[in-house]
């Protein structure tokens, strides 16, 4: 069948590579993509906020599967669209409708959701700016340190976390009536701060039933030791060492079972991924927040992973069938070294022409790519490229990964150099 995915990061990169391996992929289409897409499909100039735009190109070039990359897209309904207009009701989607998405587009929504559904979270209020007082008061009964999440879509810096009241209460006024983030942050969430180590579970379910993909960790901050501003991501290890049977099964049982059931008893149609970010509180998990869509960098090293036929589960998936697939697993470590631009997550610059360096087994995947005219390779956003290996153990896993990222060159390239150790200490103890 024909495929067209949405999306243009390293995350969209690795799930092409996996469409791609299929036997039952046609054509694989990808808008808008990037240098590193372009090896195992065909890039598509589309904005993926145009629904009318995508409808054509889905309808000319004959296309069957509809697979989401990022979250904005499903927060403003394509979906919906999909199912709506009677040219495109026999597309598979891989996504969320609308209502679905809000369990990302909304804190609130989320935590409201886990609330009537008994899932396991931090106490939290929400607040608008008439209510700024109130939020004040509510800071004033929590612990230090504090948590402010803007309620809508903020690329991934819409949550604060602040070691002091009187900063707290700075930033929920700059939040609510300076527009720190605008209209995501009309309101904002106030949450208790869980301690613990943090962990990604992803679900794909057809909205009935579920698989369970691998575990992965993300690495958020700038700065090694998880120090300085957050970032998109800046590596990732799957699967997550004390995430055991004993742990996993906590989880299925506290917070994925609940969930899938809580959409089906609340007849919200969902197909598509699930992403649970979690903490590992002293060997329970409490939910943080959910995503509507794969994690990136998660994906980059929990796809590899997977050995069955993507679009064979993409294709039950979107049938409500997902109960008569199995997920095969590699039983292997992978490690994933986000690569980024001189001076992100802040000003940065574009265009800086790339030198890839010896190939050998291990994965590259594009984030922020493009080609010149000339055919050159160039820097094009903040995380640039991300290199993911495979092997039997973490510690072999990142050397190899780690060495073929040093044969990745720009002019003022940076990674961090400490992705994964926390584990490997959490191995040795």
């Amino acid at each position: 069948m024909n495929i067209l995915l949405l999306g243009s990061g390293g995350r969209e990169h690795a799930i092409a590579h996996k469409i791609a391996q299929s036997k039952q992929c046609g054509q694989l289409f990808i808008a808008p993509g990037n240098a590193g897409t372009a090896a195992v499909g065909e890039n598509v100039a589309l904005d993926t906020n145009d629904f009318a735009a995508v409808e054509r190109f889905v309808i000319s070039h004959r296309v069957e599967m509809v697979v989401v990359g990022p979250e904005a897209p499903l927060v403003a309904g394509i979906a919906d669209y999909f199912a709506e207009q009677p040219s495109l009701r026999h597309v598979l989607v891989i996504g969320p409708r609308r209502q679905g998405a809000m369990l990302e587009g909304s804190k609130d929504y989320a935590k409201a959701f886990m609330q009537r559904h008994h899932i396991p979270t931090a106490r939290y209020q929400t607040f608008t700016e008439a209510t700024l007082a109130e939020g004040e008061a509510f800071l004033e009964t929590l612990q230090a340190p504090y948590v402010l999440k803007a309620d809508g879509l903020a690329a991934g810096k819409g949550v604060l976390i602040e070691p002091d009241l009187a900063t707290a209460k700075a930033h929920l006024r700059e939040m609510l009536s300076g527009h720190k983030f605008g209209d995501a942050s009309a309101s904002v969430v106030i949450e208790e701060f869980l301690s613990g180590i943090e962990l990604s579970v992803f679900v794909l379910t057809d909205g009935s039933h579920y698989l369970l993909l691998p575990s992965a960790k993300d690495y958020k901050r700038i700065g090694e030791g998880d120090t300085g501003l957050n970032t998109g991501g800046m590596g990732s290890i799957s699967p997550v060492p004390f995430a055991d049977k004993a742990f996993m099964k906590k989880v299925e049982d506290r917070i994925v079972k609940p969930t899938v059931r809580g959409l089906r008893d609340e007849k919200i149609p969902y197909c598509g991924f699930i992403f649970i970010g979690l903490m590992n509180c002293n060997g329970d998990p409490y939910v943080i927040e959910y995503n509507v869509r794969m994690g990136d960098p998660e994906t980059e090293s929990v796809f590899p992973r997977i050995k069955s036929d993507v679009v064979e589960l993409f294709e039950n998936t979107a049938r409500g069938n997902l109960d008569c697939c199995t997920l095969e697993i590699d039983s292997r470590t992978a490690a994933c070294i986000m690569m980024v631009a001189d001076g992100y997550p802040e000003s940065y610059k574009k265009g800086d022409i790339i030198d890839l360096g010896t190939d050998d087994e291990t994965l590259v995947f594009h984030c922020g790519t493009k080609r010149d005219g000339e055919g050159h390779l160039l820097t094009n956003g903040g995380r640039v490229i991300c290199t993911t290996a495979l092997a039997n153990t973490l510690p072999e896993a990142l050397l190899k990964s780690y060495n073929r990222s040093q044969t990745i060159n720009w002019r003022g390239k940076y990674n961090r150099r400490d992705i994964g150790q926390d584990l490997l200490k959490l191995m040795q103890g």
